[in-house]
């Protein structure tokens, strides 16, 4: 039927984000991104954390509460057992290098991800960036960007015309479609919020109506 759900999770404490992956397990989930942004805990609470019973992808985006500790919360997020690294493609080397070292030395996969927070840049743009992400060492390519008008989803949609891992999610009300019909065409997996109100970027559907409408199109 397609890809995979990823569902994204920004949890404040360390109680919620037991919780949260603990319902998605029981719910059959198989992968949740785990967003460090904000999450109080200690390096070793992150550890423990990450030996969840389904995959976790491991980021930490700049500007939150514990940006200043992002290299060493990934780190122990990583050696907990999270089977993705995801990193902006904007990272320093100097920052990004130890970081895939010890991903690579532990068996993990590279996210390398671009977010346009602006709008949906021309299709050549986009090439260019998905190319970016590659040569930084992504092992699967993430490309966000706001979705300003309908046809915008279009040229997020071709850039899984591509034989490598790519995944693509347009934010706003406008790019909900693209997130439903890329693991149709052949991305890996596509992010949803765990319920309505719980979104962590602009667009996102809630897992469960999502999945309704994959099983559903999966079907047609």
């Amino acid at each position: 039927m397609g890809g995979d759900i990823c569902v994204s999770l920004r949890p404040p404490t360390l109680a919620a984000a037991r919780a949260a992956l603990a319902a998605l397990a029981a719910e059959g989930l198989r992968l949740a991104e785990l967003r460090l942004d904000d999450l109080a805990a200690s390096p070793a609470e992150v550890r423990a954390l990450c030996g969840a019973p389904l995959a976790l992808v491991a980021t930490c985006r700049p500007g939150g509460a514990a940006s200043g500790r992002r290299a060493e919360l990934l780190e122990a997020a990583l050696a907990g057992g999270a089977a993705f690294l995801d990193l902006e493609l904007e990272t320093p080397p100097s920052e990004r290098a130890p970081l895939v070292a010890l991903a690579r030395g532990l068996g993990r996969k590279l996210i390398v991800s671009s977010h346009d927070h602006a709008g949906t840049p021309p299709a050549a743009e986009l090439a260019r960036r998905r190319e970016a992400c590659f040569e930084a060492g992504a092992d699967v390519a993430k490309l966000a960007c706001l979705v300003r008008a309908p046809l915008d989803n279009l040229r997020l949609l071709a850039l899984l015309d591509d034989p490598r891992p790519v995944v693509v999610a347009g934010m706003g009300p406008l790019g909900r479609v693209s997130r439903v019909l890329a693991p149709l065409l052949g991305a890996p997996f596509t992010y949803a919020s765990a319920a309505p109100g719980q979104e962590t970027a602009p667009g996102q559907l809630d897992h469960r109506a999502l999945r309704r409408l994959l099983e559903e199109l999966g079907r047609a």
